[in-house]
């Protein structure tokens, strides 16, 4: 197993114990390599920002932005004294007023199925966990945008440790420089990472700005270099932000479904209430027709007893095909089964194989295209739905579901 640790931790325990190393680790770590509050970070800068920064703030000349960008996400540089195209009285102003930081290594795990993760502290009080997904022809990094989840989506892991803040661009991007460097990725030539999701935790939709800027660095050849297509950004449904995103961004859009009902899809993904299924779908389709030719991805969970019977395969056949006509396209909606993962105080479970199949064998005799994620690192949580960092949780979620696990413990000991 290759792993390599910034603080020698090996896998963190379960429970209470586990929040007091990591949050030793996070303090040990915050400690040693704290950037200067008074220098700019250069990850939170795309091209053009880049730019603009060379320009107006160190009276340089555009390109020498691009050589910059190519230092760090090409060559994964970050001492400019070690920029040898660079000028030493340019390098001395970077010296003085700007520094590359990445997000702490606090500990990484590899699964025995190839799937790696990372758990990278942000500051002294929170970690995020991203997760890097290898498989034949192809390498997908799944990315955090926020510290926990406010949306409180029932059968997600991350939605029991609360909320905490967005992720700036620096450190959203700072994810995909520590995952490309540890993989050896070169872009344009050694591509081990081919395709980012922003499906790690919190909705990327309520971070727009810097999730934004972020994959547009994924995408510039200055960057990383991914094709429009394979940057993908999954929502649970801001119907307002699909809009916008349709309006400023060309990336993959996939949509939370899990239920192909209201009542049902209100109660496993509260945002319903808010934008119900008639409201996402018609956004879903102005974003479809913006980008003639591409489809939609809709995550569908199952769960057992919950969402997994054939008269919802039957309701979801009906809205796809619906979407269809609205966009005009065969195959213009995909459905992307996943059974569901479980963790530590949920009350779901996963389908038996026979009923996952039989929901998919209905889907797909209706025509419609819909692949079963393969389950991948569940045997380091880094499956769907699974991810945990350590959070400072500005709500109650935390404190009440841990009153929760505790209390059926308790149960369960009588």
């Amino acid at each position: 197993m290759n792993q390599t640790r910034d603080i020698a931790i090996d896998l963190v325990p379960a429970g209470a114990a586990a929040d007091e190393a990591t949050q030793a680790a996070l303090r040990e770590s915050a400690s040693k390599t704290a950037p200067s509050e008074s220098k700019t970070n250069i990850f939170d800068f795309d091209r053009a920002s880049l730019e603009r920064f060379f320009e107006e703030e160190l009276g340089e000349k555009k390109f020498r932005a691009h050589q910059v960008m190519k230092w760090i996400h090409h060559r994964y540089v970050t001492d400019f004294t070690e920029m040898t195209d660079l000028g030493k009285v340019l390098r001395a102003k970077l010296e003085e007023r700007a520094v590359v930081h990445a997000p702490q290594l606090i500990f990484d795990k590899e699964s025995t199925d190839g799937t790696h993760k990372w758990l990278l502290g942000m500051d002294p009080k929170n970690a995020i966990e991203t997760v890097y997904i290898p498989d034949k022809g192809r390498g997908t990094l799944c990315v955090s945008s926020q510290v926990g989840c406010a949306l409180n989506c029932q059968f997600c892991s991350t939605a029991t440790q609360g909320f905490n803040r967005n992720l700036s661009t620096a450190e959203i991007i700072g994810q995909v420089w520590i995952a490309a460097r540890h993989l050896g990725n070169v872009p344009h030539q050694q591509r081990k990472l081919t395709n980012v999701v922003m499906m790690g935790m919190g909705e990327p939709l309520a971070n727009f700005d810097n999730v934004v800027r972020a994959m547009s660095i994924m995408r510039d050849d200055l960057g990383y270099g991914l094709a429009n297509k394979r940057v993908t950004l999954s929502t649970a449904g801001m119907v307002p932000m699909i809009d916008k995103l349709g309006e400023v961004s060309d990336v993959s859009l996939a949509v939370s479904l899990h239920a192909p009902n209201d009542e049902l899809r209100s109660e496993l993904v509260p945002l319903n209430k808010k934008y119900p299924i008639a409201e996402l779908l018609e956004s879903c389709v102005r974003y479809a027709l913006r980008k003639r030719g591409t489809s939609v991805t809709f995550e569908y969970t199952l769960m057992k007893g919950v969402n997994d019977q054939p008269q919802h395969a039957r309701e979801l056949i009906k809205l796809m095909r619906e979407f269809d006509r609205r966009v005009q396209m065969k195959d213009a909606a995909k459905v992307n089964l996943i059974p569901f993962n479980p963790f530590p105080g949920t009350r779901f479970e996963r389908p038996d194989d026979e009923t996952i199949r039989g929901f998919q064998k209905l889907l797909n005799n209706s025509g419609m295209i819909a692949p079963v994620r393969r389950t991948r690192g569940d045997d380091i949580d880094a499956a769907c739905g699974q991810l945990k960092g350590q959070v400072m949780d500005r709500t109650r979620r935390q404190a009440e579901f841990r009153k929760r696990l505790a209390q059926g413990a308790g149960d369960a000991a009588a």
